[in-house]
């Protein structure tokens, strides 16, 4: 039995079966399918003879719901955190409205296939990926859009990416001039709570804690740097060894919101008053920051406009593409701020 029957005893003929027989992507054999340019004459009629030849039958209730010329993006998430999931999925549909797009929105856990995933995502006629963290420093799966030929965009990866277009802020500088505001209070005992070490934005707020200590001449106390996963109990749990130690700290920077706040709750049961007796301070500055007691000193991460931002690439890259024209991905680094509220202060003079 010949490779093609096989696919067909197996099921229904997939985008990838007349991908791998037209020898294009997944994502070509989606533009031909839906009448879309920017395809070789040659590519066209390959991946044309390969849908014959499967007797390939494209979703046409997903064709009609994209429309002749509705944008059809997907946003891929995988964050632990509501507060910054919910800033970033506003900024998401805030953009599709205005774009008239069409968006999709699904989880992506590490345990599922991807490849099956993304394959299913394109025969439903999408055109294009958003990727937040900590997708964005997922490798496997870039390298899986990479191969289908899938555009996409990836928010707050901390650096570039040769192939996608990025939005990011500079997660470096803005660690460093945290960490200088706390030196600037007077502290010189401070702890740091490192983000997800998967994520390539956790690393650069690291350095930058440490190279801002460095040349004020503080000594990095190595019992004071811990590792979190930019969740709450993580936080709470670095927190509350570190204020267990006998020569404890007097401030603590945890690279998101979320984790500087089960830094405050592991202050309180310690009974520690913020920030009398201990600065935090965080990173993100989503609706979290602002809404526990006391509301935190941050770095504003833009996460809304970062994610209108990108949708807005995403969608000159795909409406680049359906007219015949090379849109190169491009990287797009926003402005930060410091915003100071009430969880930091000078330390107690013993």
């Amino acid at each position: 039995m010949n490779d093609t029957k096989s696919r067909r005893s197996a099921g229904r003929p997939t985008v990838n079966d007349v991908a791998r027989l037209a020898q294009c992507s997944p994502m070509t054999v989606s533009r031909v399918v839906n009448g879309g340019s920017g395809v070789r004459e040659e590519t066209r009629l390959a991946v044309e003879a390969a849908i014959k030849q499967l007797n390939y039958a494209p979703n046409r209730a997903a064709r009609s719901l994209a429309g002749a010329s509705q944008l059809r993006i997907a946003l891929l998430y995988s964050n632990p955190s509501a507060a910054y999931l919910s800033e970033l999925l506003i900024g998401c549909m805030d953009a599709a409205t205005r774009l008239d797009a069409h968006l999709m929105v699904e989880r992506c856990d590490p345990e599922r296939d991807q490849s099956k995933m993304i394959a299913r995502l394109i025969e439903s006629s999408v055109d294009g990926f958003l990727l937040p963290p900590p997708l964005c420093d997922d490798t496997a799966l870039l390298a899986r859009l990479r191969r289908a030929g899938a555009r996409a965009v990836l928010i707050g990866p901390g650096q570039a990416e040769a192939h996608h277009g990025v939005v990011m802020i500079d997660d470096y500088q803005a660690a460093y001039d945290m960490t200088q505001h706390i030196l600037g209070l007077g502290h010189k005992h401070i702890g740091f709570i490192i983000g997800n070490p998967q994520q390539s934005a956790s690393a650069l707020r690291l350095a930058g804690f440490r190279d801002a200590m460095a040349e004020a001449g503080a000594q990095v106390d190595e019992a004071l740097v811990r590792q979190g996963q930019f969740t709450y109990r993580s936080g709470h749990d670095a927190a509350m060894e570190m204020l267990g130690l006998s020569d404890r700290p007097t401030a603590i920077f945890a690279s998101n919101d979320d984790m500087a706040a089960g830094c405050v709750a592991a202050a309180h049961r310690n009974d520690l008053e913020v920030p009398r007796d201990l600065t935090i301070c965080g990173f993100d500055d989503t609706a979290l920051a602002s809404t526990i007691w006391p509301e935190l000193t941050t770095i504003r991460q833009p996460i809304r406009q970062m994610a209108e931002t990108a949708t807005d690439l995403l969608a000159n890259e795909i409406r680049a593409d359906r007219a015949s024209e090379k849109a190169r991905p491009q990287l797009v680094t926003l402005d930060y701020e410091l915003v100071r509220r009430e969880s930091d202060a000078a330390p107690q003079q013993a």
